[in-house]
């Protein structure tokens, strides 16, 4: 048996569906050097009989575990991968066709020790989810920063691959959740090893179904970052203090309605403004007036929930 280029590592936690998407993807890879292991994360809801579909279709190995995080779950993976090369992707993901095609490519003529790529929305997500990955990667949101440019670059955890030495001189991830991949990230290039991003590995990236689940998942992005910038001094940059801002100006315009309504009035058209500037870029992008609507109260959503979380854990672990 040859020794895989390329080992596939998915922690998957109730989302059998999810996988099955995930793994029918891979299927269709032009560049075939690869295993996957499935790692089951406790799951109520497990992934077993869609594992079972695909042993037939691809060299894919299943493994139970009991619940402990998505962070461990993948260092489990990680010691059971032959590969080369270990890749995680989330469960949520749909990978083109081209995906190992254009990491072989871009090794070719540029030495990594890991990489990153971006991600997209497929043509047949919904709207709600195209508006959620606009706010997730917009200029005017989060300033481009999730993978879609190389200056700021930090490995995700839904598209990254590391050298296995990489993970042997680490020890892989840190954190059971909440910004484990930021962490890792950050330690890997104090390592000295060289990441960049692989503009066209990009993979197509599911949202939640809805905004409920959205404001709980960005909610855990922004005490993700508190975490991380409580272990790595210096990580909290001004630019992660803006949702909170963003939240505690809506506070004050609101307080200032009744005592000073004018001002009041006037800060929240600067809202106003800004979340229709906020629409308008998203019907450029996607030239939808549905996703374009829906965009506005998604970017509200992320930046009120991430605020929350934010501020809530620098109270949290400052008392």
């Amino acid at each position: 048996m040859t020794t895989p280029k390329y080992s596939i590592v998915i922690p998957v936690y109730n989302r059998p569906q999810e996988v099955e998407e995930l793994l029918d993807s891979l299927t269709s890879q032009t560049f075939t050097d690869f295993e996957v292991l499935l790692v089951e994360d406790g799951s109520s809801i497990t992934c077993e009989r869609v594992f079972e579909k695909y042993v037939s279709k691809l060299s894919v190995q299943y493994f139970f575990k009991p619940n402990s995080g998505p962070g461990p779950s993948r260092n489990f993976g990680f010691e059971k991968a032959a590969g080369e090369y270990l890749v995680v992707f989330d469960s949520d993901c749909i990978i083109p066709p081209s995906y190992f095609e254009e990491v072989e490519k871009f090794m070719s003529h540029t030495s990594l020790d890991a990489w990153g790529g971006p991600d997209r929305a497929h043509q047949d997500f919904s709207d709600l989810q195209r508006a959620m990955g606009y706010t997730m990667s917009s200029i005017l949101t989060t300033g481009g920063i999730r993978g879609g440019k190389q200056k700021g670059f930090q490995l995700r955890s839904f598209n990254m691959g590391i050298h296995k030495e990489v993970f042997k001189k680490t020890g892989g991830f840190k954190f059971d959740r909440f910004a484990e991949d930021i962490e890792f990230s950050i330690r890997i290039k104090k390592a000295g090893f060289v990441a960049k991003l692989i503009p066209n590995a990009f993979v197509y990236h599911k949202r939640r179904t809805d905004f409920k689940q959205f404001y709980k998942q960005v909610s855990n992005f922004g005490r993700g970052r508190v975490l991380v910038g409580n272990v790595h001094p210096g990580e909290v940059k001004i630019t992660h203090w803006f949702p909170s801002l963003f939240l505690l100006g809506i506070v004050f315009s609101v307080m200032l309605l009744l005592l000073k309504p004018a001002l009041g009035y006037a800060l929240l058209a600067g809202y106003g403004v800004y979340f229709l500037a906020i629409g308008a870029h998203s019907f450029l992008v996607y030239k939808s007036v549905e996703v374009s609507l829906l965009s506005i109260p998604a970017a509200a959503i992320q930046l009120i929930g991430y605020g929350t979380g934010f501020l809530r854990e620098k109270v949290k672990l400052s008392s």
